[in-house]
């Protein structure tokens, strides 16, 4: 899959109200929002154990694989319900939280 490809699948889930499936090689299965994709970089916020803080970091989309999460379904009640949800599969180890 190109960046550019990678890109128009990310687009439409640049949403605050829309949660995402991120996968790295030493965690998987973590809720995140996407913020914000260019053709290099995709920006993306992590849910974390601690309450009302999340992780910011931008990824290279070299090192991503888009994919749908079919065991997730769409949040928002007011828009038509979507059966999966985007999942992002990061070719390297979770960063370090830093409080």
């Amino acid at each position: 899959m190109t960046n550019e490809e990678k890109l128009a699948a990310i687009l439409p889930w640049i949403d605050s109200e829309e949660r995402v499936t991120v996968s790295f090689l030493d965690e998987q299965g973590l809720n995140a929002e996407v913020t914000d994709c260019s053709d290099v970089l995709v920006d993306i916020s992590l849910e974390t154990h601690a309450p009302h803080f999340k992780q910011h970091i931008s990824i290279p989309l070299r090192c991503t694989e888009v994919s749908e999460d079919f065991s997730h379904y769409t949040r928002d009640p007011d828009r038509p319900l979507k059966h999966c949800r985007l999942m992002l599969r990061i070719d390297e180890n979770r960063p370090p939280i830093i409080y």
